[in-house]
């Protein structure tokens, strides 16, 4: 799971920055060791056959929010190899700046534009939705929730003249009620964040991915990629952040309805 390929972030923003250098490192990496990247819905299609359809060593590359670096920096790289990937594209900020990021200080970061989407789906990149503001679909209304992934779906499916059937949570936040929106919604896929490997068990509305930070370097990337070899300190932060994660979604949950408690009373 990647977000921006840049070399320039506000201190916030940093860690989910992946410089381009090292990013082509990573790629070089997969390419080295016969790595062969799907997209998720081609995953999906996959592992419905079973697990010896698999390929031998199969990755699935994702990158979330739609930023123009991905253009610029990623599908280069990506193209070098004949690799694939699965791009989520948050719609309402298209061809302008990531004006949610105001806590991360990086209202500012370009957004793809609708041409070049199009150059990245004729590429072989598998674009999915992100909702359309990148809200915390979990602190909204089931009505809310739904309209925020219908419409990207819909967004998408309109300028790309294709189905979209992927779908991710802004944040990894999603919920039974949210899996469920996103089946009738008509997507096959939700991707998580979950901080762990997915597996061929994993519920297609909850796929697990581990996230490639701005300091994952090649070795820490290798580890990624294999349980079997994954250092302490990696497994240490994964065991972590999966515990952190439901706590603090209770946390938002909880203050989100004080404040709609209080509203209320005050309307």
């Amino acid at each position: 799971m990647y977000h921006s390929i840049s070399s320039a972030a506000e201190a916030r923003f940093r860690q989910f920055t992946v410089s381009p250098a090292l990013f082509a490192e990573q790629m070089a990496y997969l390419h080295h060791h016969r790595y062969t990247p799907l997209t998720v819905t081609q995953y999906l299609k996959v592992r419905s056959q079973g697990a010896t359809a698999l390929a031998e060593r199969p990755v699935i590359l994702t990158f979330d929010d739609g930023f123009a670096d991905f253009f610029t920096d990623a599908l280069p790289v990506l193209k070098r190899y004949n690799f694939t990937a699965t791009l989520y594209i948050t719609t309402a900020f298209m061809d302008g700046t990531s004006r949610w990021m105001r806590r991360e200080r990086e209202t500012t970061r370009r957004m793809l534009n609708w041409h070049q989407v199009r150059e990245i789906a004729a590429n072989g990149i598998e674009c999915g939705a992100h909702t359309h503001t990148h809200p915390q679909l979990d602190t909204l209304s089931t009505r809310a929730a739904r309209n925020e992934m219908a419409r990207s779906k819909r967004l998408l499916e309109e300028h790309l003249t294709e189905a979209v059937y992927s779908f991710a949570y802004p944040y990894g936040y999603q919920t039974a009620r949210l899996r469920q929106a996103a089946r009738e919604i008509g997507f096959t896929s939700a991707c998580a964040v979950r901080h762990a490997q997915s597996s061929i068990t994993d519920d297609a509305f909850r796929l697990a991915r581990l996230m490639v930070h701005a300091g994952t370097d090649l070795n820490t990337f290798a580890a990624l990629l294999s349980d079997a070899h994954a250092s302490p300190l990696s497994a240490a932060r994964s065991l972590y952040l999966r515990a952190r994660t439901p706590a603090w979604q209770l946390v938002r949950r909880g203050s989100t309805s004080m404040i709609r408690y209080f509203q209320g009373g005050m309307k």
